[in-house]
């Protein structure tokens, strides 16, 4: 079973710590003048499926605090024939590329999307998100909370039991910056400049860092999340044997790419993004190590504040326990989570999660 990092809730008195104000935002403007912006930058198959949730949830935020960046499809455009929501009217990147899990791509996709949103120089936070993700609290909340860190927010472990490292990234990448991890990352300007800017640990990646068993490896359809971890296979190219290792990118690339650069002591080294993973006590399903999908029941409000109560991370691999902080002051780990369904998302709208039900596709 592929390691991941454990979530608990801390004691009672955790509940009063976060109760603290946040931090003030950094009172220094952007060199465009007017206020910080946080990029919400969507990572989607083609449209928003979650849209009437994120419309509630920018309609209730604060105009020029925010802007919205989507990678969708090539050829695919937000428009009122694709989303209800203005918010997404022609926000898909003017480029895109075909994603296809555990392929570079993804990664290039990510690439992409921070690069749009650095054109503007008033977005000072990134933030990257699926077409599942969902957010824990309202605009205000989430603002305060990324604009108070002057740190990024990157998942970032040592794993010594998987085997996706390939000597072959050497020297570029060596064994010790190895770094893995959830895709899910908010970083700060600088940041999102590293990940925009670099070509040399890109260029790695795409040699070395994919999925490459197949079908016929197994002699039934695979199940990408268990084929990730660990297996390889022998290549024959040009009437050579040669030992690949699967590899997943995106779990990787950016915490990698920090850790190369010596920016890890810039990282709150969590993401704030909640997964769920399947618990599953039958050993195959264990395998998988899928994510969970939030349904209507399991969104309830008590499910919800459970996932807000939670104050640490627990990194087994590392012996690490992160508590959830920022500049001194205890603050719940998550502001985001995922996977969430249609109807999941509907409870935390009628729940008022994101704040009154301002939602346009519902008025």
């Amino acid at each position: 079973m592929p390691p991941r990092p454990t979530v608990w809730a801390g004691p009672p008195h955790a509940a009063l710590l976060r109760t603290q104000p946040l931090p003030a935002p950094p009172s220094a403007p952007p060199p465009s003048g007017g206020p910080a912006r946080v990029a919400f930058l969507f990572l989607v198959r083609a449209g928003v499926p979650l849209d009437f949730l994120w419309d509630a949830f920018f309609r209730n935020g604060e105009e020029g605090k925010f802007s919205v960046y989507v990678h969708s499809a090539p050829g695919f455009q937000l428009d009122r024939t694709t989303t209800g929501s203005s918010y997404f009217y022609g926000r898909q990147l003017a480029r895109s590329v075909k994603v296809a899990w555990g392929e570079p791509t993804m990664v290039e996709a990510e690439r992409m999307l921070f690069a749009a949103a650095l054109e503007d120089p008033a977005n000072q936070r990134f933030v990257l998100l699926s077409d599942s993700c969902v957010p824990l609290y309202n605009f205000s909340y989430i603002y305060t909370y990324l604009m108070a860190s002057t740190k990024s927010f990157v998942d970032s472990f040592v794993d010594k039991t998987e085997k996706r490292y390939n000597p072959s990234m050497s020297p570029v990448i060596l064994k010790d910056k190895w770094r893995k991890g959830s895709q899910w990352v908010a970083l700060t300007r600088r940041h999102a400049e590293v990940v925009s800017g670099d070509k040399l640990v890109l260029q790695v990646f795409r040699r070395h860092c994919k999925m490459v068993v197949t079908k016929a490896l197994l002699g039934q359809k695979p199940n990408y999340r268990r084929l990730g971890f660990g297996l390889r296979r022998k290549q024959i190219s040009k009437g050579s044997t040669r030992m690949e290792h699967d590899c997943i990118p995106d779990e990787h690339y950016v915490q990698t790419l920090f850790s190369i650069n010596g920016h890890e002591n810039e990282l709150e080294r969590r993401t704030l993004t909640y997964t769920s993973w399947n618990q599953s006590s039958d050993p195959k399903d264990k395998m998988t190590w899928h994510p969970m999908t939030f349904e209507y029941e399991s969104a309830s409000p008590e499910q919800i504040n459970s996932i807000k109560g939670i104050d640490h991370v627990n990194y087994q691999m590392e012996h690490r326990t992160e508590w959830c902080q920022c500049n001194t002051t205890s603050v719940p780990c998550f502001l985001f989570a995922r996977k969430f369904s249609y109807s999941a998302a509907m409870h935390l709208l009628e729940a008022g999660t994101v704040g009154p039900l301002k939602s346009a596709l519902l008025a």
